[in-house]
């Protein structure tokens, strides 16, 4: 669920601000967010109705015909649960309806919940794949069949739009749709998914209605994951964390998106449940995956086989699977951890993510996706189908699209938080915030340049005559960073220093300034990281950056390319690639013209798709005289 609302008896250190209170126009995130709604979401309605994803729910409401699928046509496979293309993209509607009307998407979106419910059953089971091709037999296959990782994303359909625009027409089909659950559950009374995803949107239905039953199932789920009984399957019970219990598991396994979509549901039913005991399990274990396993765009998953994590520093560049789902999938975990916990860590997690794993699955346009990211594509590469390598506009398995569509909707929920103390702000974008704070309404407006500049302006519009605290995270990128209150400036945060805030009885117009020192870096890795060494890459605030084919000079290939050593890195602006844009111009060993551009890694691949690498080779004193070159 993109949306997380914990009860108010729920363990949750901080409450997030509602999507309903934040107004997020200009900027950075406004301009994605505009793309979004604009190109992205009609150019997915319209691929849903090529790819046969929406005729599909027409043939289980009784319409003659042939269920379709693109696998069918492009890999020779109907995948089982296409259905969920259609819930996240209307999720990813409800969310944007809800921020501002718009009569042509919201005509879109009314024909597909009228698809839906057509389609449901009276027992209210729903499922295109099994009614229409499946001869109507319900739960034969639920390691593969993802029946209920379905109804977990028509649950969060519906719940947001209940809570965006107090539609309740999806929530009445999923509430009758988990109903028909009990089904397929056995004496235990609980049934396993090969795909952990209901579980969360069970804990948010209970959130939503009050009805304690949807909490109990997802806890009795929770609990029965991890004693083998979903069985071994192609890859092994770890592939679908049925290897240990989730209380056991010391670190991450298998198939990257269903383990943090099941620690998702795990940290949601331990907040509710204030099972303390499973919360630090699941933290334990993402703090592993961040210092082991995760790339430095955020990205997670290094193995293709089985879309899975890797061996602790197994990040091969070249070999990156970091499916665009897994990144939004950890950026929801790390997002339900920094409510349950207030650790700025998941905040920096989301940060690195977003900006690098998370954007870079979708062209400039909103039009053209990545499923798979890689972090080095090399200039002589061995033969293969034309277009792989660059982004498409729909996928046989159209997961990554849609799930884009409703986390870049629902992005203006995750800018912000609030306690019992006053608000903190968790992501810098240009909007406008209203919370309640020691019962009296607050509003604030942020505005800023961020990621292209460290500053970022904060003026009080609204506030009461009690005192309340502003916290402002300071990124651990960030070496110095201070507080300009009108002409005063605070003492710079020292190294570390994770937050800086301000308590005062705050009036309308009272202002604020953080100043993030933002100068490009060039990052070292984790010797243990063996796939990179003797490399660099270049960053600048919370940006991974890139060199592509389409920056060097004609006839150079890009792994001609090495960095000296102490390069620094320069900023330049870069309107060819888009307004506003900030590159970096960075200076090359023997290199005719000295210097070359690097772009943020989010922004590769829209124009001529070459060669193009995060980790660059550095010239030492021992390879500058041949020697080792040639080894391995």
């Amino acid at each position: 669920m993109t949306g997380v609302q914990p009860t108010a008896s729920a363990i949750a250190r901080l409450i997030p601000v509602s999507t309903g209170n934040v107004g997020l126009d200009g900027g950075f995130w406004g301009e994605r967010l505009r793309v979004n709604r604009e190109r992205s979401l009609g150019h997915g309605f319209a691929q849903l109705e090529r790819a046969g994803t929406l005729q599909n729910f027409r043939l289980a409401a009784g319409l003659e015909g042939t269920y379709r699928a693109l696998g069918a046509d492009v890999i020779g496979t109907v995948f089982p649960f296409l259905d969920t293309d259609v819930y996240k993209w209307l999720e990813a509607v409800a969310w944007e309806l809800g921020r501002a009307p718009d009569p042509a998407l919201a005509s879109k979106a009314h024909e597909a919940i009228e698809l839906v419910a057509g389609a449901q059953r009276p027992d209210g089971y729903l499922n295109t794949y099994v009614q229409v091709i499946g001869g109507g037999r319900a739960y034969r296959d639920l390691a593969w069949g993802h029946e209920l990782y379905c109804f977990g994303h028509l649950i969060q359909a519906a719940i947001a739009w209940h809570r965006a625009l107090g539609d309740d027409r999806l929530l009445a089909i999923a509430t009758r749709a988990v109903d028909s659950i009990g089904q397929a559950t056995g004496p235990a009374g609980v049934a396993l998914d090969g795909h952990p995803e209901i579980e969360m949107a069970l804990v948010e239905l209970y959130r939503t209605t009050g009805d304690r039953r949807h909490l109990e199932l997802a806890t009795r789920m929770i609990e029965a994951r991890g004693h083998g009984a979903i069985g071994e399957g192609r890859f092994g019970s770890a592939y679908w964390q049925d290897h240990l219990p989730v209380r056991d598991a010391s670190t991450v396994a298998g198939h990257a998106v269903r383990q943090l979509y099941l620690d998702c549901g795990a940290v949601d039913v331990a907040t509710e449940t204030g099972d303390v005991t499973l919360l630090e399990a699941v933290r334990r274990r993402w703090h592993d995956m961040i210092a082991t396993r995760t790339y430095l765009t955020g990205g997670l998953g290094s193995r293709h086989r089985d879309e899975s994590f890797g061996d602790p520093y197994e990040l091969p560049p070249d070999g990156a699977y970091a499916e665009t789902c897994a990144a939004i999938a950890s950026v929801m975990l790390a997002w339900r951890l920094l409510l349950a916990t207030g650790d700025p860590d998941c905040a920096d997690a989301i940060e690195r993510a977003m900006y690098n794993g998370v954007l870079v699955g979708s062209s400039l346009d909103g039009t053209r996706y990545f499923y798979v990211n890689t972090l080095q594509r090399r200039t002589q590469r061995v033969a293969a189908r034309p277009g792989d390598g660059e982004r498409v506009s729909w996928m046989p398995c159209a997961c990554c699209p849609p799930n884009l569509m409703r986390f870049l909707s629902s992005w203006p929920q995750h800018l912000a938080t609030t306690d019992a103390t006053g608000i903190q702000i968790q992501q810098y974008a240009t909007a406008e915030l209203r919370a309640e704070v020691a019962g009296a309404p607050v509003l604030l407006k942020v505005e800023t340049d961020y990621p292209w500049q460290g500053s970022v302006a904060l003026t009080v519009l609204e506030s009461s005559d009690r005192p309340w605290t502003l916290s402002l995270r300071v990124p651990a990128w960030c070496r110095s960073a201070k507080l300009r209150d009108g002409g005063t400036d605070r003492p710079s945060a020292s190294t570390g220093e994770r937050t800086i805030s301000e308590t005062r009885t705050w009036r309308a117009g009272d202002s604020i300034v953080l100043e993030l020192d933002m100068p490009a870096r060039v990052t070292e890795p984790d010797p243990r990281v063996d796939a990179v060494r003797g490399c660099v890459a270049l960053e600048r605030g919370p940006l991974v950056y890139c060199v592509e084919t389409a920056d060097l000079p004609s006839g150079t290939e890009l792994e001609q390319v090495e960095l000296a050593t102490g390069v620094q890195p320069t900023p330049v602006a870069r309107p060819d690639i888009a307004e506003g844009l900030v590159g970096l111009s960075v200076p090359v060993v023997d290199g005719a013209p000295p210097s070359i551009g690097a772009i943020p890694y989010f922004a590769w691949a829209n124009r001529s798709v070459e060669a193009m690498r995060v980790w660059i080779p550095r010239r030492t004193a021992r390879n500058a005289q041949g020697t080792n070159r040639d080894e391995g």
